[in-house]
């Protein structure tokens, strides 16, 4: 026991057997000699680009052994361990490091940006701070379960300064969330280090400001990390409550291998090598009478053999591009089932209405539907849509949130990953560009890159009008139109909000619902009472005529009725309905049948979506054209505050003209 108190790492074994001892060790070494292996073939060139975690294995391995096999976790670049403890056949992960097609994400992404959900882990993407979100949204789903879980996120101390870590621990302290939050601090974020990062003294202080306790510990020293993340994962689970840990470590080479370790101290490399957390843990086993001197090396032999029988019986499935698979795997291919009303019993109702009974119905026939939102519960939101739902559903289902559009959409997603269903509510539509990072990096990416699901709706409401000014009247749906993997659904009238609302509640896939605000209670309509959905990706035709097609959507389909009948004109209407996806065949009817086609949209009209209907109508219909495309659109300025510059600023302010010019033609 002597030789143990000369270590630069202190070890307290606890009431840990013998056994249990070994196994750590196994389950720590194993990561370590398959970076060395992997640090072998890059050199070789067998394998493109690596993120080294040698000298961070004690964090990843403690904290994977101290939470049950069937809770999410959440790591990171550095994290090997926690995907090696969980048990994945080296072979697949290799398979993932090569590009191949046997890979977790089939060659679509890198390294450890894969989940696996037969694994219960969600690795990371790019952005590093979105991933502590998701974890908020895990741990959501198994408090509302009450199966007494708890999700654990990593991040590292360069990621503390992003927004998305205040925003997530925020949300995780004010609901109360089994999560544990794990900072491996380990001195530099690439090569900026921790004290260009932030000014307190150890970032587990920040957990004060949060409600939340915060620890600072050894994550080295894999006993420590072990003990210390078992005792808080135990109190998350049977309190329901969040932690904040923060593991110091050193980062042995460079962010990545390309970039190297010059930038460090060489003296700080040295002292950190003597804190080797193998090393360290080798010789106080040695020491403990746990293991002999022979009885390691026989494991490291026992490992390496294994890891190169693994890579030797690696199946490589090399990669066949298949572009129409490509487009396919966007998207969940789940079948749409469309209901239709049976009893014929109709209600007049408004836009607003509509909109509230359709997710009525829809929290009715999905018990696993969370709706989340700024003011929704008690208050009902700022448009009355989830009025008295707090009181029918409860507030466990209709959840008021923090001013954290980023970390709801997040949670949005770990709910999904659980099994439930999600509605987040924008205030306006305007507020979410503060949540962009999880709708255009999360959302849309992530079946696309491993098959997980994205069951979520972000409800949008949008557009002007009513002098809100440029932060709430916004038409921001050609923003999503662009992404893939996104679903963008913009109704016009009552009856259209209601059954698209349902089938976009229905989808797996994630949809943003646009709503016009100017609707909202300016409209109104007989609508069925009952459940019922309208089919995403089928447009609608408003009116027949012959002499011009107007194709619009939301509020374009209420100005170009009333500009025709003003003007008596026989025009052809077509609501869209569904921006993405498109539906062309109907495009291309409308623009067969008048042969003259406008495309009218209240978003400004440079990068607006009728360029892009444009180009379409140009490359496939160009023969049936008898006058040049045109665009009505709104001016390409920011939606001004008073009425008489907003008036001019929306594209009904030309669309008569519009009408007037292509008919010449």
């Amino acid at each position: 026991m002597d030789s143990q108190l000369t270590l630069p790492i202190t070890f307290d074994r606890g009431a840990l057997t013998n056994d249990e001892l070994e196994n750590i060790y196994r389950k720590l070494v194993y990561p370590r000699l398959v970076e060395e292996k992997m640090l072998s073939l890059l050199r070789q060139g067998k394998i493109s680009k690596w993120f080294s975690g040698i000298g961070q294995e004690a964090i990843s391995v403690g904290a994977t052994l101290a939470m049950q096999e069937d809770e999410l976790m959440f790591p990171m670049h550095r994290n090997l361990g926690v995907f090696t403890t969980r048990g994945i056949p080296l072979s697949r992960l290799f398979a993932q490091w090569q590009g191949k097609a046997n890979g977790f994400t089939k060659g679509r992404d890198r390294s450890f940006h894969f989940g696996s959900l037969d694994y219960h882990i969600v690795g990371m993407i790019s952005h590093l701070g979105p991933q502590l979100s998701l974890a908020d949204g895990a741990a959501l789903a198994y408090k509302l379960k009450q199966n007494q879980k708890a999700a654990l996120a990593f991040t590292g101390e360069g990621g503390t300064s992003e927004g998305e870590f205040h925003e997530a621990l925020n949300v995780a302290a004010v609901w109360d969330l089994p999560v544990l939050f794990i900072i491996e601090n380990n001195g530099y974020g690439l090569s900026t280090p921790s004290i260009e990062q932030y000014r307190c003294e150890q970032l587990a202080d920040r957990a004060k400001g949060y409600g939340m306790e915060g620890y600072t510990i050894d994550g080295n020293n894999i006993l420590e990390v072990y003990h210390t993340l078992r005792h808080l994962a135990n109190r998350a689970r049977k309190e329901s409550r969040p932690f904040l840990i923060e593991c110091m470590t050193f980062r042995m080479r460079g962010h990545e291998e390309a970039s190297g370790t010059k930038y460090v101290p060489k003296e700080l490399i040295e002292r950190w090598a003597e804190k080797d957390p193998v090393l360290n843990f080798e010789q106080f086993l040695i020491a403990e009478g746990v293991m002999s001197s022979e009885g390691v090396q026989t494991v490291r032999d026992v490992v390496k053999a294994s890891i190169q029988s693994e890579l030797l019986d690696s199946d490589m499935i090399d990669l066949q591009p298949d572009s129409k698979g490509e487009i396919e795997d966007v998207f969940h291919a789940g079948t749409f089932v469309e209901v239709a009303p049976t009893s014929g019993d109709k209600k007049e109702m408004r836009f607003v209405d509509a909109v509230s009974d359709g997710l009525r119905l829809s929290m009715e026939k999905h018990e696993n539907l969370i709706l989340m939102g700024q003011d929704i519960a008690d208050y009902g939101g700022v448009f009355k849509v989830t009025e008295g739902f707090a009181q029918a559903f409860g507030k466990n289902r209709v959840r008021n949130t923090p001013l954290c559009e980023s970390a709801i959409l997040g949670a949005a997603v770990g709910l999904s990953l659980e099994g439930f269903k999600s509605m987040v509510e924008m205030q306006f539509a305007d507020f979410v560009s503060c949540g962009f990072n999880q709708i255009a990096n999360n959302f849309a990416k992530l079946h696309y890159r491993w098959g997980g699901n994205v069951d979520v709706v972000v409800r949008m409401p949008t557009g002007g009008g009513m002098g809100a000014g440029p932060f709430h009247s916004q038409s921001n749906e050609a923003w999503f139109t662009h992404i893939p993997g996104l679903k963008v659904v913009y109704p016009s009238n009552p009856f259209d909000a209601k059954g698209l609302l349902a089938a976009a509640i229905n989808d797996k896939n994630p949809v943003l619902f646009f709503e016009h605000k100017g609707l909202y209670r300016s409209i109104r309509s007989e609508v069925p009472t009952e459940y019922y959905t309208i089919p995403i990706g089928k447009a609608d035709v408003v009116r027949a005529g012959d002499q011009v097609s107007i194709i619009t959507y939301g509020m374009g389909v209420q100005w170009a009725e009333q500009t025709v009948d003003e003007m008596d004109i026989d025009a052809y209407i077509l609501d869209l309905r569904t921006l993405s996806p498109l539906d062309y065949d109907a495009i291309a009817e409308a623009v067969k049948q008048t042969h003259r086609v406008i495309f009218l949209h209240e978003d400004t009209l440079f990068g607006g979506l009728g360029g892009e209907l444009s180009a379409f109508v140009s490359e496939h219909l160009f023969e049936y054209l008898d006058a040049p495309l045109m665009r009505c659109a709104s001016l390409d300025t920011p939606v001004p505050f008073a009425p008489e510059l907003e008036q001019q600023f929306l594209a009904n302010f030309r669309l008569k003209e519009t009408i007037e010019k292509i008919l010449k033609y």
